[in-house]
């Protein structure tokens, strides 16, 4: 039996907790999600590195997966764009069931191993693409028919799996697992192993982002204000990073569009908004390297 299958000996009598100590018990076994993580960072740096190249080179994240495991995939396909300004384009996610399977579970769309492959081949996979396979038992068709289209068209596969030796690991190229163990509420895979799959994808594409030169220091600083909060946290990252004062830090990010990057430049290098672009583009986005 799976180990995301297997009941959890240490709380058979589940239902008769108390309130409480039933919070505690959830709660507490978030922290094996983390540990789990941390285990694999081996293998998801090692990801972010095979990754990169292809990235540079034009290509796309696509997220495949099923219930949970797809919609945690299209969580972070979404988020890509508000946070780093990647293009709706280069985050694609397939999602077991299609679109409407976010919102009301499609639980036998999964079984479909025909579905997963056709779904790949719709977006018209390429070997510059980085294919991003999400299952937490490691044995779900759907995802294993996608890797297998992905793998002989070419582009990179990285599986994640909650289960040690399962194939949505084993046949991608970068397998990782992320051994949670047996779930407080047997086999509800939303729990622990759903965590550790957000996390893992959080660093992953994070770490991407920052090796693409998406950050600067610790800072958020490649994406355009699109409403009031973030005009705010445009003009406030721009007066930490250069030590403007607020209305000079306003004035340069209304004449780039509120793009903290260009602004950044401009105000360090005393420069025009053309010309930190300019900068900016010669240095493959790097603030750090624009501004040297």
């Amino acid at each position: 039996m799976l180990k995301t299958e297997t009941p959890a000996q240490d709380h058979a009598t589940l239902d008769q907790y108390p309130t409480a100590d039933l919070v505690n018990v959830f709660v507490d076994d978030q922290v094996k999600a983390v540990d789990a993580v941390r285990a694999a960072g081996p293998r998801i740096a090692a990801a972010i590195t095979a990754a990169l190249p292809r990235i540079e080179a034009g290509g796309r994240l696509i997220y495949v997966g099923a219930g949970t495991s797809g919609r945690l995939g299209v969580l972070d396909s979404v988020e890509l764009n508000p946070t780093f300004s990647w293009p709706h384009g280069r985050a694609v996610a397939l999602l077991a069931g299609g679109e409407s399977a976010m919102f009301v579970a499609v639980e036998g769309a999964e079984d479909d191993v025909e579905q997963g492959a056709a779904d790949l081949a719709s977006v018209k996979v390429e070997a510059s693409d980085v294919v991003l396979l999400l299952a937490a038992s490691g044995h779900t068709p759907y995802v294993l028919g996608a890797l297998r289209a992905a793998r002989a068209a070419g582009a990179l596969t990285i599986g994640f799996s909650n289960n040690a030796d399962a194939p949505v690991a084993t046949e991608a190229e970068i397998g990782i697992v992320l051994d949670t163990g047996p779930e407080v509420i047997s086999g509800s895979t939303r729990l622990k192993a759903g965590t550790s799959q957000k996390i893992a994808l959080n660093t992953f594409s994070s770490g991407l982002m920052v090796r693409l030169n998406k950050v600067y220091g610790n800072l958020m600083v490649d994406f355009r204000a699109t409403n009031a909060k973030l005009v705010r946290r445009a003009i406030r990252l721009t007066v930490f990073a250069t030590g403007a004062e607020e209305a000079q830090a306003q004035a340069v990010l209304e004449q780039c569009g509120f793009h903290v990057k260009t602004a950044i430049v401009a105000l360090i290098k005393q420069t025009s908004v053309d010309q930190a672009q300019a900068l900016l583009a010669s240095a493959r986005g790097s603030v750090r390297d624009a501004i040297r």
